[in-house]
Formats: structure tokens, C-alpha cells, sequence
């Protein structure tokens, strides 16, 4: 069983601190429309881990194999269902689930990992899961990599800077009718889930820069 760490924004870097900061306000409606049902949806949780590299603060992202049944190729945060020894939904099993998702699909070691918030639970009504965010200071970082090359095509990191520009940032377009904020970065489109809480920390922590929601591309561009 992963040893979940204390929640605790002790010795984060300076420029974390406005996220941490948005993490203690921001209400659920803010992230998203689509809220948890009442006594419905299947509990999970991921990691938004935050690093800095050698191009300044960085996020980590994983992209789903194309040979899997859903989610094909997308880009993501590492997660996935709270399992039983994961503990309470409403406890610490969300953080376990997340360090523990990080672990088995990109090689992490967690105990470099320091959490330093959650955010509100969100659904995702396609998949029917209950999702908690869960927020993380890669204090010591370790190799990461697909560990499962047949769920996960590569694993690796993304500027904050390239997410906030607006050359990169795009409005995504689906026939069933959904828009959302898309990002064009490492080669591919972040869009959906992932995306949207992007947006969101971009936006509450105060490093959103100006952009253009109706420069559009049809999800269809990039399936």
C-alpha cells in the first residue's frame, strides 16, 4: 500500500504558491458544470504534479496508447480508480489512489512527491467517474517513463509557460456539440478533462495571459 504523505504547502517554491493559494477558494462550480450525483459515479483521482525543469515550472503528463478501447491516445494526468485498499473516498483514498495511479503508469517514486492540496471532486459523465484532483511539488524527481507500453504511449512534461501562451491554446470543438479549452503542446491536442482543469489553474492562479476562445479546431483534426 503507498504511504500517503501529510497535505502540507511547507517549503514550496514561491511560484507555487499561488496555486496553493486558489486550491483553498476555488469552489467546485468553478472548475466545471458537470458535479458529482448524488450517491452515483465510480470514485477516482489524479495526480497534477508540478515540477521545475530546465525551461521553469513544468507539469507532468502521460499519453494513452492508441491501441486502448477508450481514451485512445489522449493526453492525461496520471490516475485512475480508487481501488479497496485505497481506503475511504472521502479520506485519504483519494491521495493514495493518485500516488499510487503515478506510481504504476509512469515509474514515479511518490516519495519524492509532496501534496499540497485537493481540489473539489468533478464527473465525467462519459466514463460515470467521480474525480478527485489531487496536487503535488515534485520535491525530488525521479525517471518516469511508460511502465505498461500497451496502456501508455510516453510519459513526460510540459512547461507551464507553453500552456499559458496563446499561440498554443485553442477552443475544441466536438459533433456531439461539447466545446472546451484545448492546448496544442508536445506534439498533440490536450483537450476534455485534463484540459479543463489546466484552464482553471492557469486562470485562478493568476498566469492566464490573453487568448482568443473562438480560434477553434474540430476534435476530428486530431483524432
Amino acid at each position: 500500500m503507498t504511504t500517503v504523505p501529510a497535505v502540507s504547502v511547507r517549503g514550496l517554491p514561491q511560484w507555487l504558491l499561488p496555486v496553493a493559494e486558489a486550491v483553498e477558494t476555488v469552489r467546485p462550480e468553478q472548475l466545471s458544470r458537470f458535479l458529482p450525483p448524488q450517491g452515483g459515479g465510480r470514485p477516482s483521482a489524479v495526480l497534477i504534479l508540478f515540477g521545475e525543469g530546465e525551461r521553469g515550472p513544468e507539469l507532468l503528463l502521460q499519453e494513452r496508447a492508441r491501441s486502448l478501447r477508450s481514451h485512445a491516445g489522449q493526453l492525461s494526468f496520471p490516475g485512475g480508480a480508487l481501488d479497496p485498499e485505497d481506503g475511504d473516498a472521502d479520506g485519504v483514498g483519494p491521495l493514495r489512489a493518485a500516488l499510487r495511479e503515478a506510481r504504476e503508469e509512469t515509474g514515479l517514486d511518490p516519495s519524492g512527491v509532496q501534496l499540497f492540496g485537493v481540489l473539489p471532486k468533478l464527473f465525467i459523465p462519459v466514463s460515470g467517474f467521480v474525480v478527485t484532483p489531487v496536487l503535488g511539488w515534485w520535491r525530488e524527481p525521479s525517471p518516469v517513463g511508460a511502465v505498461d507500453e500497451a496502456e501508455t504511449a510516453r510519459v513526460f512534461t510540459v512547461p507551464v509557460a507553453e500552456f499559458a501562451h496563446p499561440g498554443n491554446r485553442r477552443t475544441v470543438t466536438h459533433p456531439s456539440g461539447f466545446r472546451g479549452p484545448a492546448f496544442l503542446v508536445a506534439d498533440a491536442l490536450v483537450w476534455g478533462f485534463t484540459a479543463g482543469l489546466i484552464d482553471r489553474i492557469l486562470h485562478f492562479s493568476g498566469w492566464e495571459e490573453e487568448w482568443d476562445p473562438r480560434n477553434e479546431v474540430p476534435l476530428s483534426a486530431y483524432a
